[in-house]
């Protein structure tokens, strides 16, 4: 699906602010009231809820899709939410992102970003995993989608070579993932670390990105290994099959789709 310029500005203004949330801490003073994300979350949240119905909207304008298109959407996060529950809390083996990686790359960005976002939402409230990294979760997921569907798309890239470059982004951004979401923890768990991998606010940003990049290799390299392995692994066993399933509950959702043939 293209990314008209409503889209465009849309999402534009949903990751400005997803990035300001995620990196504000490191600019904020020792001083400052709030110096973790915990407050911060509710504000993060109650932002992002009608800025998503934005989303949809504008790539609802920009595409011409109408309400199968979201009910699609429905249906896709309601798998993912199901299958997160199925690897969660063990090394790091979660299912979810491999349909996330090949959804994205179907509905496109805009679609894309909505759905890790609300995939994320009902996971959390499915799992009971309802707290101050619930938004931040949105967040990441949504832009960990969203990336799929900005992947380039030449013509002919079809078949075995569409799914390996769907397995190398799984692989890549599943570590990108765990990097963001590490981003939000380290502050939130700030006085229950040893100093030399503890944020500690107010100093300079260079010194606490030191102790950020150990406190990932320390943490969650292996968790996001796990991660990455199973996106792969899923994404070459079963991306050919859902993609095509995919397309066509897409084509049968856009009435004024053009017909296409592709070579078997």
């Amino acid at each position: 699906m293209r990314l008209g310029p409503r889209s465009v500005a849309a999402l534009g203004l949903i990751s400005a602010i997803g990035v300001v949330a995620f990196g504000w801490p490191l600019l904020a003073d020792a001083d400052s009231a709030v110096t973790d994300h915990a407050a911060d979350a509710p504000w993060l949240f109650g932002a992002l809820l009608p800025l998503l119905v934005a989303v949809v909207v504008a790539t609802i304008a920009d595409t011409g899709m109408g309400a199968k298109a979201v009910a699609m959407l429905g249906v896709l996060a309601a798998v993912g939410a199901a299958l997160r529950p199925l690897g969660a809390g063990t090394a790091g083996l979660e299912p979810m992102f491999f349909l996330m990686v090949l959804s994205g790359r179907v509905l496109g960005p805009g679609f894309g970003f909505v759905l890790g976002s609300v995939t994320m939402f009902a996971s959390a409230l499915l799992t009971g995993g309802v707290g101050p990294w619930m938004p931040f979760q949105m967040l990441a997921m949504g832009w960990f989608t969203m990336g799929a569907g900005l992947l380039p798309a030449p013509r002919g890239l079809r078949g075995r070579g569409e799914v390996l470059m769907l397995a190398l982004y799984g692989f890549l951004s599943s570590f990108a993932y765990g990097t963001v979401m590490n981003l939000q923890g380290w502050v939130l768990l700030q006085s229950t670390m040893s100093s030399s991998v503890a944020f500690h606010p107010g100093e300079a940003v260079h010194e606490n990105l030191v102790r950020f990049v150990a406190y990932c290799l320390a943490t969650s390299l292996g968790w996001d290994l796990g991660r990455a392995a199973l996106t792969v692994v899923l994404t070459v066993l079963l991306g050919s099959t859902v993609l095509k399933a995919l397309r066509r509950a897409t084509r049968r959702a856009d009435f004024e789709a053009q017909v296409t043939f592709e070579p078997r």
